[in-house]
């Protein structure tokens, strides 16, 4: 029987896909709310995690753990053993060209910001512009506004449609010879929508301007693979893998990594230090400052293991026909709007319903032991664009089923009739 660190992955049929299989592997799915069963559709926000990675960061912290690097102890050199190798799991996940292109962060969060602050306050000035969307998490607004506020440069916005897709020939026009950066988000967490990232990147590329990618919400869901792809970042999270909070991703084309001048100081970030001078560490640890986030990484390492057992395209397919069924589902309930129709989404359906406020959906479907997660979804532009304050938004993972989304459209019924 074939084994990932120690654990056994017979639990995957790939093929078939075996959803019960997979749902006994994580414990949460037994848990009851107000005496229901949990139907946990709040994906987007933070996957679940499931027993062979909760077993795998047990064993490194009982067995394992050490501080990484320097010491010649044995539990320090396997805990720094088992630490790089969680890096070459990223990198083989993403399909990085290098070990060294890959930088543990504390989320997706630190990674965007980590971008801004290496390369964007060393190559970005006065005058200068830099390219977002509408569809962005405020994750990748605020950074790219507070340096347009520190360096004098400017901010230009892609448009969407009323279906939530960003318009491309809009997008090339804001490119001008100022254009010196683009960020953009690679799935809309709030509406699903799944952006042309690879025509974005080829175009801004072709005006000699490079590209970050939000992909928090692309890699729990699709195959990414980062030199297809040509971004010259791409970040993502840990947690929505699931794997540990804490974790996170940036990938970096290595020319450019090690072009960037470092985000945070001390640790393992230096070569070598005087009063006079230090000199910084080579790439990726020019960025890791301090103790690393090991079990963390080691977790996360165990987790892509989880995903890759099953297969990214066995798990696309199935989130995409829960996505298709839950769709044609809501769309015969009579005042209830879908936001966010684009052709192209992963597996998020962010709905309105009429005269009813998204919080007291939240409410109500909680007490049937629904979980979605309702608000702005930290994307206030999108909900401007729509006219609208907040959705509600039930967001599929690989271990949901087509009964919870039943569960849901029962729950949303029951809802009108509290309110009718």
């Amino acid at each position: 029987m074939p084994k990932i660190n120690n654990l056994s992955i017979s639990t995957f049929d790939t093929p078939p896909f075996n959803i019960n299989k997979i749902r006994a592997d994580f414990p949460i799915l037994n848990v009851q709310i107000e005496g229901k069963p949990l139907v946990y559709l709040d994906n987007a926000a933070s996957a679940q995690m499931p027993q062979q990675v909760i077993d795998r960061l047990v064993r490194y912290q009982s067995t394992q753990h050490a501080n990484i690097h320097r010491a010649v102890h044995y539990l320090s050199e396997l805990a720094t053993a088992e630490y790089d190798e969680a890096r070459r799991k990223v990198q083989r996940f993403i399909n990085a060209g290098e070990e060294r292109e890959v930088i543990f962060t504390s989320g997706t969060t630190e990674a965007i910001n980590l971008v801004m602050h290496g390369y964007g306050r060393k190559f970005i000035g006065a005058g200068d512009e830099i390219i977002i969307s509408t569809l962005e998490h405020h994750s990748n607004i605020v950074p790219w506004q507070m340096l347009a506020e520190e360096r004098g440069a400017k901010i230009r916005v892609v448009p969407v449609n009323d279906a939530g897709e960003l318009q491309l020939d809009a997008y090339m026009n804001l490119f001008n010879e100022r254009t010196k950066f683009v960020s953009l988000i690679h799935v809309s967490n709030a509406l699903g929508t799944i952006n042309p990232v690879k025509k974005m990147i080829a175009y801004a590329h072709s005006r000699g301007v490079p590209v970050l990618v939000d992909g928090a919400q692309a890699v729990p869901h699709m195959k990414v693979d980062v030199q297809d792809l040509d971004c010259d970042f791409y970040a993502f999270s840990g947690h929505k893998l699931c794997g540990p909070t804490g974790i996170g991703i940036l990938y970096g084309k290595a020319a450019l990594l090690e072009s960037m001048q470092p985000f945070k100081g001390g640790g393992d970030m230096i070569l070598s230090v005087t009063f006079e001078k230090t000199t910084y560490n080579t790439i990726p640890y020019k960025f890791e400052a301090g103790t690393p986030p090991i079990a963390a990484a080691i977790g996360l390492g165990a987790a892509l293991d989880y995903l890759s057992a099953i297969g990214m395209e066995n798990i696309a397919a199935h989130e995409h026909a829960l996505l298709q069924y839950a769709t044609e589902q809501v769309s015969q309930i009579p005042g209830v709007r879908i936001v966010g129709t684009a052709r192209d989404k992963a597996s998020v359906l962010s709905f309105v319903m009429e005269h009813i406020h998204p919080h007291d959906v939240g409410t109500l479907l909680n007490q049937e032991g629904i979980a979605v997660r309702t608000g702005h979804h930290c994307a206030q532009p999108v909900m401007q664009r729509m006219g609208i304050p907040a959705t509600s938004r039930a967001s599929f993972a690989f271990y949901n089923t087509r009964a919870e989304v039943d569960a849901l459209m029962a729950g949303i019924r029951m809802v009108q009739k509290i309110f009718a």
